[in-house]
């Protein structure tokens, strides 16, 4: 395996700046009080008035202080520091019941010792672990007894075709690591940068399987035939921040949720 923690750390160091500059992330817009979490997740976690939450791969912040706002107290946790330390002079600025650490997910037991009412992970995460199994370890580790987990992630459906959608490129289980070169960002294309990426594919049986083994009850499994996110090329919104591939619309899965309970 390669050394994908530092190449990944590399990635997400740079596409920071551009990801808090872009309209995609509209951070003006969040500072000024504009609701960013979705539908999906917004469902699952419910009142969250004075619920601790434990938010895994968080980037620079934004999604753990929209759930701050709701009145929970909230930690959160990214590999990169240039992400964590954006999120920490944000969280500066709003005076929000949050904190950050630096730390991959599988290492945060040996820095990380507490509880949490919630753990929360959103869209795009998964695929830059490896080893479900450890991931599913880790979400139980830090769960309270009876707490939950809220998990939303674009569908692996989506990770088998190629950029532009028009054939299947990649396996749909977890047989091999993907190197590739990332060229821009999912927030600006053109963008002038150009790292080397390391990710994997995770197919439900791995994902549903090793939250089971963990300890954790899956109390709902749902799918969804759009993005929330306008994050993937030739799309049509069909409605307010719900996008679909043009030409497959309708026809794919393209996110899914699980709200799973610690035994």
């Amino acid at each position: 395996m390669t050394n994908y923690l530092s190449i990944n750390k590399n990635l997400w160091d740079a596409k920071t700046d551009i990801h808090v500059e872009s309209e995609f992330y509209d951070v003006k817009g969040f500072l000024n009080g504009k609701e960013i979490l979705n539908e999906p997740e917004l469902e699952l976690l419910g009142d969250l008035s004075g619920k601790s939450i434990l938010h895994l791969q968080c980037h620079f912040g934004l999604d753990s202080l929209a759930l701050a706002r709701k009145g929970a107290k909230v930690t959160g946790i990214d590999l990169s520091s240039k992400a964590i330390k954006k999120a920490k002079d944000l969280n500066q600025q709003l005076q929000l019941d949050a904190e950050f650490i630096e730390s991959d997910i599988y290492s945060l037991p040996e820095i990380l010792n507490a509880k949490f009412d919630i753990v929360y992970t959103s869209y795009g995460v998964i695929g830059w672990l490896p080893d479900m199994q450890k991931w599913a370890s880790v979400v139980s580790n830090f769960l309270k007894t009876g707490g939950k987990l809220v998990f939303v992630e674009f569908h692996p459906v989506v990770w088998m075709l190629d950029k532009n959608f028009t054939h299947i490129k990649y396996c749909y289980f977890n047989k091999e690591e993907i190197v590739e070169t990332e060229e821009g960002t999912y927030t600006n294309r053109d963008a002038a940068i150009a790292e080397t990426s390391v990710s994997w594919n995770h197919d439900f049986g791995e994902v549903i399987s090793a939250l089971i083994q963990a300890g954790i009850n899956i109390d709902q499994f749902n799918e969804f035939d759009y993005s929330c996110y306008n994050c993937f090329p030739n799309t049509v919104e069909i409605a307010k921040n719900k996008f679909q591939i043009k030409g497959i619309e309708g026809k794919i899965p393209m996110m899914y949720s699980i709200l799973g309970t610690k035994k």
